[in-house]
């Protein structure tokens, strides 16, 4: 089994805090959506494994018109070899979704919604830079489930400013509509950011990073009282609906990236499109390179490997681990562990070793002592 991920690389302004590949010109439009079909029919050739999920990702995916949308989904259903049922995630923004566009999405094979609301507070919308506000947000997710069962919401907490009262007032606004799906990340400073930018000038002060983890915490505890299930650090479904795309990350599950930017992953090897709208269309078009690849070391795969189940609610198998990687590895693994379970960091289940809720909030910098070092 294994994902694609298309990339569109346009939004209508850039949020401050974002450092994903994007144009706000459109003018080239057809001609990367073009692009990125014949990219679809390259990749394809040869490609075996069953596609289970589509992803459109971005950038802004909720800027095309349901015939682009349509066009490229049955670019991947004419190539690619497709499961019975596979999930077909749109991410939007509030704005781009009314009424009319939501019926004809609904009328299309997209099945899931990610909806970009990221705060109901318009002050934290405004140091975004956003292009919503809040009555956007709560007429946006009023309207998605007249047409969707299965939508998803994005926040960020860690907001300059905000404080527990504020974040709950966000929170509480969020699960008035007992959504399926909440994804929630902590405010980071992207590098060749405008937020960097400001930080760098004192124009804004970042957030203490206990008070951080005083709201991570605070929502944690809240969504789990709810029956919502943490599957990932920033991740909470109920039962039943788990994003098969993110989960298919975090699991180490192959997937094909089209579009500029885009990365793909084969189970060995990554690659990457430029990203640069302008090249990836004049590469695509004559038929030049238009991506680079490393292939993944050993130790690497061992340091993903960490990463990804630490972040996880499925952790560390120490049985896949010494069979995937040997046991001088898996030693090496038991030994780094043992002062995380000690300080209650890690927990040990029968053969898997997975973040305490002390530790889930801390899990990048628990793996990064767990790691190897490529020699």
């Amino acid at each position: 089994m294994a994902g694609l991920y298309i990339h569109i690389p346009f939004c209508k302004k850039a949020c401050h805090y974002c450092n994903f590949h994007f144009s706000t010109s459109l003018k080239n439009r057809k001609k990367i959506i073009s692009s990125m079909i014949k990219e679809i029919e390259i990749k394809s050739i040869g490609y075996e494994d069953l596609i289970e999920t589509i992803y459109f990702g971005g950038g802004t995916p909720s800027l095309l018109s349901i015939i682009e949308i349509d066009s490229l989904i049955k670019a991947v259903i004419d190539n690619f070899k497709i499961s019975k049922k596979p999930e077909i995630t749109l991410e939007a923004n509030p704005d781009d979704l009314n009424t009319s566009k939501l019926k004809e999405l609904s009328n299309s094979l997209i099945n899931r919604l990610s909806i970009g609301i990221q705060s109901f507070n318009d002050q934290d919308l405004k140091l975004m830079n956003r292009s919503h506000n809040s009555f956007d947000s709560i007429n946006c997710i009023d309207n998605s489930l007249k047409y969707f069962d299965n939508i998803s919401i994005d926040l960020i907490y860690g907001m300059p400013n905000s404080n527990l009262i504020s974040w709950e007032k966000n929170l509480n606004l969020a699960l008035n509509w007992d959504l399926n799906h909440i994804s929630a990340y902590a405010l980071t400073v992207e590098p060749k950011t405008a937020l960097e930018k400001y930080i760098k000038k004192e124009i804004i002060l970042p957030l203490d990073e206990e008070f951080v983890y005083d709201q991570f915490n605070l929502m944690y505890d809240k969504l789990l009282d709810l029956n919502y299930i943490n599957y990932e650090l920033s991740s909470f479904a109920k039962k039943g609906y788990f994003s098969k795309n993110n989960s298919g990350y975090w699991l180490g599950k192959k997937y094909v990236g089209i579009g500029p930017s885009s990365h793909s992953f084969d189970g060995f090897s990554r690659s990457w499109n430029v990203s640069n709208n302008k090249l990836y269309v004049s590469d695509i078009q004559n038929n030049k390179m238009y991506h680079q690849k490393e292939k993944l070391t050993h130790v690497d795969q061992y340091n993903e490997y960490i990463m990804t189940g630490l972040r996880t609610m499925w952790g560390i198998s120490l049985s896949n681990l010494q069979e995937k990687f040997g046991k001088k590895i898996e030693n090496h693994f038991v030994k780094k562990s043992k002062k995380f379970i000690e300080s209650k960091l890690l927990i040990i289940e029968n053969d898997l070793i997975k973040t305490s809720k002390k530790g889930k909030f801390l899990s990048d910098g628990i793996a990064s002592e767990l790691f190897l070092i490529n020699r």
